[in-house]
């Protein structure tokens, strides 16, 4: 595994790059550090509204031109809003690099936001709602992220509502993009075959001398320990329980990693041998950690009969209290085997090495060394992952969310007790 490199140009733009010896490809992105919570009351889903339209005209390319040049050369070109980024990347062969860079830059730094595209991509968006409505187990996240956050940015759906979407400006679109879309805000991040200084000198000639822009100020949220329960006509009951979890910098954050995985993490786990395997009370169950930048939410999703819930519920928390008392060493090192395959396993993906390299950068401010990361996986404990189960149990009232056919299921309260026994 080649180390990472990082360069930061003269007007705040960061480059990184993990030029990767085998590869015959790169992935280049540029990620932008706004998301979702940093929109104002009135912009609930603007910044993925954004990342549309970003796609939608610059001011010498149309959408087609955009979508057939990439696409022409064999590329593929994409992006995602999150609640914390933005980013916008393409994959392409290392002889039409240029063209890569060139639309990147294209979009985010000319982009004319054509009214008729914004008309046009608003009923996108508006479908994208309803499809995510008549979905439960997408909706269920939504709920979930209420239940935890409550009136918070990070409580509200990343798409936001149709109330909303509907009443975007062109001049809303705008305005934010100069907010948040500057220099200071943006991380170039290439893997695969790229050598870090050509790329530097040429997104310095392509957009080394853009501004920095106005970066929010991010409020850290006060856990909620709510209670989102939507009632409908569903063979299933789409259940989430959660709890207060640290932040993606957490120092006990590979010990999180290694709970989730014997925990809630595969076939091997708990949950799916305790509550799938031996009770038969779900299909799918797993936890998992969504870890921001200053809080976390450890949970557990599983759907299942709306008579089964409750004991769906007892046996889950009772699995984690058990954790918290003991856990073996065998299921430990099963777990760090996991965890270890599976950063090696994505180190042989351009686009996967290139999503790592922008997230480790845009938390700790410089790339992460891979043995570094090797040896924190290896020094994971028993007693280690014990504590952070227990830590979770005591950090506040767990938060649940349903979608399904009852709302007959029991308290907040008396989960808590259960984690709690």
């Amino acid at each position: 595994m080649s180390a990472a490199k990082l360069t930061t140009l003269a007007n705040g733009l960061g480059v990184a790059t993990r030029t990767m010896p085998h590869a015959q490809t790169i992935s280049i992105g540029i990620w932008v550090q706004v998301g979702a919570r940093d929109e104002r009351d009135n912009e609930q889903g603007i910044a993925h509204m954004l990342e549309h339209m970003a796609f939608k005209g610059t001011s010498s390319r149309d959408a087609l031109a955009i979508a057939t040049e990439v696409e022409d050369v064999g590329g593929f070109m994409n992006a995602h809003t999150s609640r914390e980024e933005t980013a916008y990347y393409v994959r392409i062969l290392p002889e039409h690099l240029d063209l890569g860079i060139d639309i990147l830059a294209d979009i985010l730094t000319c982009s004319t936001l054509p009214e008729d595209e914004i008309e046009r991509e608003r009923g996108v968006i508006i479908q994208e709602i309803g499809q995510s409505a008549d979905t439960p187990d997408d909706m269920v996240f939504d709920l979930f992220a209420e239940s935890t956050h409550g009136g918070h940015t990070l409580g509200r759906p990343i798409l936001g509502t149709v109330d909303s979407v509907s009443a975007f400006t062109q001049g809303d679109l705008a305005g934010f993009m100069k907010r948040h879309y500057g220099a200071g805000q943006m991380l170039v991040c290439a893997a695969g075959k790229i050598d870090h200084d050509d790329l530097v000198g040429r997104i310095t000639d392509a957009i080394g001398t853009i501004k920095t822009a106005e970066h929010a100020t991010r409020n850290r949220p006060a856990w909620q320990a709510g209670r989102s329960i939507l009632t409908r006509e569903l063979e299933q009951a789409h259940v989430i329980f959660g709890l207060p979890a640290p932040s993606a910098t957490a120092s006990d954050r590979f010990s999180l990693m290694a709970l989730s995985t014997l925990y809630g993490g595969g076939m091997s786990s708990r949950l799916f041998q305790q509550v799938r395997e031996k009770r038969g009370l779900c299909y799918s169950i797993f936890s998992f950690p969504t870890l921001y930048s200053d809080c976390g939410v450890f949970g557990v999703y599983a759907g299942t009969s709306a008579d089964k819930v409750d004991e769906m519920l007892r046996v889950s928390a009772g699995e984690l209290a058990a954790i918290a008392a003991k856990v073996t060493d065998e299921e430990v090192a099963r777990a760090k085997a996991q965890i270890r395959a599976n950063l090696l396993m994505s180190r042989e993906s351009v686009a996967a090495c290139g999503d790592a390299l922008a997230r480790q950068i845009t938390l700790f401010g410089e790339p992460q060394d891979d043995g570094d990361l090797l040896d924190a996986i290896d020094a994971i404990t028993s007693d280690a992952v014990s504590k952070v189960a227990a830590d979770l149990i005591a950090a506040g009232d767990p938060a649940v969310a349903l979608v399904g056919p009852t709302d007959n299921i029991m308290s907040n309260s008396q989960l808590s007790a259960a984690l709690s026994a």
